[in-house]
């Protein structure tokens, strides 16, 4: 039985299971901002991705065009006896977009590690994006609707991974406090398709933009 939990497991992370952290998909703000922005995450993959419920949360400073960001996330497939977790960053540029132009691109990049567990080796992910996004004007409220594709490589126990995914995500904001939601696909290897559905909340300390 330990066999063929290891195994199964082993196939399941031999496909993406999801993107930078473990059972989340991969979050991006292409217009960026000025300040910080602390989040609280949920992640669901489907079951062709593993199944189950992660956790997590992640801090971004924006400071001009550049954005940084911290976070951690804990996944428990459907077939797990324990977790994995998940530590990472990244760092974002916006190339176009502010407070002047109605829409905004950016360049990202990001790596995390994620820990040993349920028999299965320690991996390591890396990321790299660009997003397209275009903020709505609605009166009282930010929204943000993106779009950003991108290249996952993945080492894990002696094997290297490259994967096209990508991201159709939205941010909204009610001042101080929002709401953003992605869902992420990517095809997986023999045919088919693995994706995680995120949502979370955010205290959104952000400067004016237009820096």
């Amino acid at each position: 039985m330990r066999a063929v939990l290891t195994l199964g497991l082993a196939a399941c992370l031999a496909t993406p299971a999801a993107a930078q952290w473990l059972g989340m998909p991969v979050w991006n703000s292409p217009k960026g901002g000025t300040g910080v922005t602390i989040s609280g995450d949920y992640g669901k993959p489907n079951d062709a991705n593993g199944g189950g419920n992660a956790w997590g949360g992640h801090a971004s400073l924006g400071v001009g065009t550049l954005t940084f960001t911290a976070g951690v996330a804990r996944w428990k497939p459907d077939a797990a006896t324990e977790g994995f977790t998940s530590i990472g960053g990244n760092a974002a540029f916006r190339l176009i977009g502010g407070s002047l132009l109605p829409f905004s691109l950016n360049l990202q990049a990001g790596a995390a590690r994620t820990d040993s567990a349920n028999s299965t080796p320690a991996r390591t992910a890396v990321t790299g994006a660009v997003g397209f996004s275009v903020p709505l004007p609605t009166p009282g409220i930010s929204i943000e609707p993106y779009f950003s594709p991108g290249i996952r490589y993945r080492s894990s126990g002696g094997t290297n991974t490259t994967k096209f995914g990508y991201v159709f995500g939205a941010n909204l904001s009610f001042g101080l406090v929002g709401v953003h939601l992605a869902y992420d696909n990517e095809r997986k290897t023999g045919g088919g398709n693995v994706g995680v559905f995120g949502v979370g909340l955010h205290v959104d300390l952000h400067l004016p933009l237009g820096m």
